[in-house]
């Protein structure tokens, strides 16, 4: 999907653009099960914004709503920035905390690392980085929110983890984060 196309109309039209090999939402969910950790999931209209978060959300007083960026390096090192979704990311002073330089990473990558379409983006999609080619990183103001809530992997759902939780699970995918001020 380029900033030209229009979003997919159904949900079918979205799952239909996720690589086929990717983790399903009821995977991941199976996973985190497995894990231990309580979460919740709730069904909502696609959300390709920060906006239609907000603009869908029903208890605006809930803190912990997130953002996902993806990013590379010049060398093709690839990074998942996760933050709260108040915050605009600073990208030259986060890149001097890691000593990178960093720039937005195009859909294709994104696809090809994380099997999952913009507007999907989440910490949980690095279940589809076998190859540990992805570097995660979280905001620690974000970390210090009771809980957190992202995309299951498709912009139609949203879970809610403890942000311990998220930390063991991204352990438990081999993606040990960074977590930052930024």
């Amino acid at each position: 999907m380029t900033e030209h196309d229009h979003p997919p109309a159904t949900r079918d039209d979205i799952e239909a653009m996720h690589r086929p090999d990717a983790w399903t939402p009821e995977q991941l969910l199976t996973r985190l099960d497995a894990l231990g950790f309580k979460t919740t999931t709730i069904e909502h209209d696609p959300m390709w914004t920060v906006e239609d978060s907000q603009r869908l959300r029903t208890d605006s007083s809930e803190d912990g709503h997130c953002k996902s960026l993806f990013l590379r390096n010049k060398k093709g090192q690839m990074w998942l920035v996760v933050m709260l979704e108040d915050q605009r990311l600073d990208i030259k002073a986060l890149g001097v905390a890691l000593g990178e330089k960093l720039s937005f990473a195009k859909p294709e990558r994104l696809m090809e690392f994380l099997g999952v379409i913009p507007g999907s983006v989440t910490p949980f999609s690095v279940v589809n980085d076998s190859g540990n080619n992805v570097q995660v990183v979280l905001q620690r103001r974000m970390m210090d929110c009771a809980e957190l809530h992202y995309h299951p992997l498709r912009n139609f759902l949203t879970t809610s983890i403890k942000s311990g939780d998220l930390v063991t699970f991204l352990e438990a995918q081999e993606h040990s984060p960074h977590i930052l001020d930024f």
